[in-house]
């Protein structure tokens, strides 16, 4: 029985298995990477049929072909249930066509994409996951007269115009905060953030027009010093060279991929065994108060520890360990600055991984103001910055929910609501 009730009259509905005509896409015998005489068919894969990138031709022997704007689903992988329009060529393996017979194309094309999420979570395979087509081809699909449908199509697209308006506009936001961050952090070590006259209601605007002369130069803000961050600094290191022992549990082991937003996601590591922890040199054993640096492919990002944990990071991390007269709030800002930034990007070295070696990184140039100061910026930062995350997660809110009201507005369309 039809989970649909009160359907508007002459609308049919019909299971999606009975009424779709469908082909799965076979992997061709003979593949080029290069278009020839004999290999001139463009071969439609994941990559041609998402971004267009076509870089692998086929003679079309044993092939299933598809048109332009055929409609296509991913059957196979992790984007599996996505749909989209084809290119003219031959159906690759991980691929399915569907034909709509005498559907709107641009109305079978949203159903499908109202489906894109339930499809994918729900699939199935351990390996490489797949549609279900038990799901799939049980859907049941509303079809209206020829011109209701247009209207739905309509509909849908004038909403999401609209939707789109203010996703594009919260993205905006988005970005114009971040640049705004780092326009807080320059102006902090410039020392304009320590001045009573910027700390008034119309701060931004005054740090924005003065000082434009004195800071293009380089010239310190008085009583400021130029230091090395080796001599901020009891140590500069970096973690283990030799390949560590993995475990099944133990001492969480840190990479790259592991930083993120200057903190450490503990929820997926690899792990040591304790004997390998505790043969460590001290000098790469974080502790609390120590400043962790990335300092190979995603270079200049820092992370503070204040928490206490027992962690091993990889080489590519470098750790900074503060003297205790240094502020280590007040150092882990600086290093997230555009000013050290800088310094790390023209020191970076390599080709297909830029690395910051640690020669550069203790030679960094650091603005040192006096004690007073350094508490004073630590603390006219983060009132800034806390009113930055707060309007970010505003933002975020925005962008989940405005995904949310997409897929409602797909729902209402395909339970007869919208018209």
């Amino acid at each position: 029985m039809s989970k649909l009730n009160n359907i508007p009259k002459h609308w049919q509905v019909k299971k999606l298995g009975e009424y779709v005509v469908s082909v799965k896409g076979k992997k061709p015998k003979r593949i080029s990477k290069v278009k020839t005489k004999e290999c001139s068919i463009p071969y439609v894969n994941i990559k041609a049929f998402e971004k267009n990138v076509i870089d692998e031709y086929t003679d079309g022997v044993g092939c299933v072909l598809c048109e332009k704007d055929d409609f296509l689903m991913v059957w196979d992988g992790s984007r599996s249930g996505f749909v989209g329009k084809s290119i003219k060529g031959a159906l690759g393996s991980t691929l399915v066509k569907l034909n709509f017979p005498d559907i709107n194309n641009d109305y079978a094309y949203y159903f499908l994409q109202s489906k894109f999420i339930e499809i994918n979570t729900r699939a199935k395979g351990v390996g490489i996951p797949h549609v279900d087509p038990n799901l799939l081809w049980n859907y049941e699909l509303l079809i209206p007269p020829k011109e209701t449908q247009q209207l739905i199509v309509s509909k849908i697209e004038e909403l999401f115009s609209e939707l789109d308006k203010g996703v594009e506009s919260l993205k905006t936001a988005q970005q114009q905060l971040k640049v705004y961050r780092q326009s807080l952090l320059k102006w902090a070590f410039e020392g304009k953030l320590t001045k009573s006259e910027f700390r008034s209601q119309n701060s931004e605007l005054a740090m924005a027009a003065e000082g434009k002369e004195k800071y293009r130069n380089g010239e310190l803000p008085e009583g400021w010093r130029m230091k090395k961050l080796s001599e901020l600094s009891v140590l500069v290191s970096d973690g283990d060279h030799l390949p560590p022992p993995k475990s099944e549990s133990g001492i969480p082991f840190i990479t790259i991929s592991n930083i993120k937003n200057n903190t450490i996601d503990f929820s997926q590591t690899m792990f040591m065994t304790e004997k390998y922890y505790n043969e460590l040199k001290e000098s790469r054993k974080p502790i609390k108060g120590d400043i962790l640096y990335s300092v190979t492919g995603s270079f200049g990002i820092p992370v503070l520890i204040n928490f206490d944990k027992k962690f091993c990071f990889q080489r590519h991390i470098g750790l900074i360990r503060p003297q205790k007269s240094t502020n280590t709030k007040w150092l882990f800002y600086i290093l997230q600055s555009p000013q050290i930034f800088k310094q790390a990007t023209e020191t970076a070295t390599g080709t297909a991984q830029k690395t910051v070696a640690l020669k550069s990184l203790r030679n960094f140039d650091i603005p040192l103001p006096p004690i007073s100061d350094q508490q004073l910026i630590v603390s006219e930062l983060e009132s800034k910055l806390t009113v930055c995350d707060k309007i970010e997660e505003t933002i975020n809110n925005g962008l989940q929910q405005s995904e949310g009201l997409r897929q409602s507005i797909l729902k209402q369309a395909f339970e007869g609501r919208l018209v």
